[in-house]
């Protein structure tokens, strides 16, 4: 493959593709180059689909370096290991748009890896992959109906910014990022601060002018490779011929099937109608092996018609809603006595449990990335999904994408809603346990998870509510569903997850499977997704419409406070000793920041004040003047030594224990004796002289 360099911007900054000249056995490959950020994305695909594979593999994996900033991998290899969280988000975000460009019926393997090998922190490598991806793809064998262009979007000062380098990032109102072709939008994903919806939709808009410009670009690209495309699968005549029959035979009693608005019901009609098909045809077509599963494909795509069709001419759903109407919701709040919060959020057949843990700042996230510092994460939410939850008997696995995804979708919608670290110093983890799944799991996350926070009286400026839309398009005509449930998602077009509060959006999450929706559609589908979302809310502060003034007497307490960043190594001591001593003595744990911020954590609140006391009198700056509390630690002819802190020792003369005249100090005040003293003098030395006030 000829070597060739191609140049465009992405919004301010040049960007340059270079083809043919790395990783040339890759069936198609991209090197991109956009100021220091390096990123390498190779497309490969199979000769022929594996056997029995009647779905798309493809794969997308997002490769972090830690030597592309610099970094050496902990661990005992000093490999890196697993794909961390944000390796997991950035390959769903490469995979989701590509995905519904693949013609049916091709199942050749297809894997793409995007490695970041240089990073400069103003530029995201995450769209360099995006982007790279489609080029690689178009480029290779796969028959690819892109290209496709991808773009992040940051809002300061109610500007849209393209590409935003890291300090915009920090101060920006929305985190954006769309991709889709010239024509249509394929996939948008977003955390923002209160945007509404208008604004949300220009975003998306002006973020698709920009695609726009790149899809130009790669078709320059494009043609100047030009390969061969491998081709879907063409079903031999016989498989079509038995599809037309199974039409025929099933046709009305599938009808029968889909007359019950009962899921169950439903299902099991579905499962005896594939039984009797197989029964009429498997002796004139004994010698087709996997009639089987010619039979459950094509009565499946007869059920997929008539659900839409049934939306499309009578507007009635698979459970007989309306295509506006929300299933029946209840909510529950501390059924767990021992957790610090939890709630029960319920909409018809979906129904996910969450807890709130409360910790201290410590035991916040710690996560080794491509950053140029340690990410640190103090708001947590992890996702579950169970087997049980769809009444499945499997085994339990580890968190798979996902899990991790939607678990990152319901954080990314909470975060803007949580207090900050001074007003409400804990770190924060809530768990969703999905206890029963028919659609939009995610968003119940999110409406159980502000549930849980509420509960555990996280002070939350205002409650987050999700839903999720869908659509049915037909030709120009489209049909925008609220609250879709698991078969309308399967069925459909398009699952659209909206979370926010009633000041604007804090989350999106949108997928097409098909090539792309106008902004009509989006314009439409946010209104009612506000509408649903104000409705649910209502119904959740129905059962808890504040968070609770007290923390759980099982949660840890907290206090914060600042000190003089100087003064950290005095209430270390050598080795530890002293803040040692305070944490035995005291029974606490105690954090102290390098800018000097304190928290205490324990159960006794007045251990908590005891250790704040003892760390503030090992920092205070000792005055003439000062009152003080202290113990009598040795005594001798001149005077009482007595300890103010653990650093901090102060005489009080033989003349200074009494105004009258003593023989000997012991008189007055022996060893262990708590005393209240005044400072009477401070030598340049830093030497304290003080003056008995009284014994306590």
């Amino acid at each position: 493959m000829e070597n060739r360099i191609f140049e465009t911007t992405y919004g301010e900054k040049k960007v340059t593709v270079e083809i043919g000249k790395y990783a040339m056995q890759a069936d198609g490959s991209c090197l991109i180059r956009c100021q220091d950020t390096v990123v390498l994305v190779n497309a490969t695909v199979a000769d022929k689909p594996r056997d029995g594979v009647d779905f798309l593999p493809l794969s997308v994996d997002y490769e972090e370096k830690l030597y592309a900033v610099g970094k050496i991998p902990g661990g005992y290899k000093r490999r890196e290991g697993r794909p961390t969280d944000q390796a997991i988000l950035v390959a769903r975000l490469i995979d989701r748009p590509l995905r519904p460009l693949f013609p049916k019926k091709f199942y050749n393997d297809i894997s793409i890896v995007a490695t970041p090998l240089s990073i400069d922190p103003d530029v995201a490598p995450e769209v360099l992959a995006m982007l790279g991806s489609s080029i690689a793809l178009s480029i290779s064998s796969a028959p690819f109906e892109g290209p496709t262009g991808a773009v992040n979007i940051a809002l300061i000062d109610g500007q849209f910014i393209i590409n935003p380098n890291d300090e915009q990032r920090a101060k920006s109102k929305l985190n954006l990022t769309v991709s889709g072709t010239h024509d249509a939008i394929l996939m948008v994903e977003a955390g923002a601060h209160f945007v509404d919806e208008e604004t949300m939709l220009n975003a998306i808009t002006f973020a698709h002018g920009e695609i726009k410009k790149q899809v130009e670009f790669q078709n320059k690209i494009i043609k100047f490779y030009k390969k061969e495309k491998k081709q879907p699968i063409v079903e031999e005549p016989i498989i079509e011929q038995i599809e037309k029959e199974i039409k025929e035979y099933a046709n009305d009693k599938l009808d029968y099937v889909l007359s019950t608005f009962g899921r169950f019901e439903r299902q099991i009609r579905d499962k005896s109608l594939k039984e009797d098909t197989l029964k009429a045809f498997e002796k004139k077509y004994i010698e087709i092996e996997n009639l089987e599963k010619i039979i459950d494909n094509t009565i499946n795509l007869m059920t997929k018609a008539k659900v839409r069709n049934n939306i499309i001419t009578k507007g009635i759903r698979l459970d007989g809603r309306q295509l506006d109407e929300i299933r029946p919701i209840w909510c529950q709040v501390g059924i767990l006595p021992r957790v610090h919060g939890s709630g029960v959020f319920t909409r018809g057949q979906t129904q996910v449990l969450t807890t709130c843990t409360l910790g201290m700042l410590s035991e916040m996230q710690r996560i080794d990335g491509l950053e140029e510092e340690e990410e640190v994460k103090r708001y947590m939410h992890h996702y579950n999904m169970p087997p049980y939850s769809t009444g499945e008997a499997k085994m339990l696995k580890s968190p798979g994408r996902r899990e991790i995804g939607h678990g990152a979708l319901a954080e990314r919608a909470l975060e803007p809603v949580l207090p900050c670290e001074e007003e409400f110093p804990y770190a924060i983890r809530t768990v969703s346990e999905v206890l029963s799944s028919n659609g939009s799991t995610s968003q119940a996350s999110v409406c159980g998870s502000t549930l849980a926070l509420m509960d555990a009286g996280v002070p939350i400026s205002s409650p987050v509510a999700g839903i999720a839309m869908g659509l049915i398009k037909n030709g120009e005509q489209a049909y925008v569903l609220t609250d879709i449930q698991g078969e309308e998602d399967f069925y459909g077009d398009m699952d659209f997850k909206v979370a926010g509060t009633e000041k604007g959006i804090t989350a999106i999450q949108m997928d097409i499977k098909i090539k792309g929706i106008d902004d009509n559609i989006l314009k439409l589908a946010l209104e009612k997704a506000r509408i649903g979302r104000l409705f649910i809310m209502k119904k959740m502060l129905e059962t808890i419409n504040a968070p609770r003034e007290e923390l759980s007497p099982y949660a840890p307490k907290i206090i914060s406070f600042n000190i003089d960043p100087d003064k950290i190594k005095d209430v270390i001591g050598s080795g530890g000793k002293n803040i040692n001593k305070i944490i035995d003595e005291t029974n606490v744990k105690i954090d102290i920041e390098d800018d000097g911020f304190v928290t205490i954590c324990g159960m006794d609140t007045n251990n908590l004040q005891r250790a704040k006391s003892i760390i503030e009198s090992i920092v205070m700056e000792v005055e003439v003047g000062n009152i003080l509390n202290g113990v009598v630690v040795r005594t001798s002819d001149f005077g009482a030594f007595v300890s103010l802190s653990p650093i901090k020792e102060g005489l009080i003369h033989i003349s200074k224990l009494s105004d009258k005249h003593i023989d000997k100090t012991e008189d007055v005040v022996k060893v262990g004796d708590k005393v209240k003293v005044e400072v009477i003098k401070v030598d340049n030395r830093g030497r304290i002289d003080l003056k008995l006030i009284d014994k306590i």
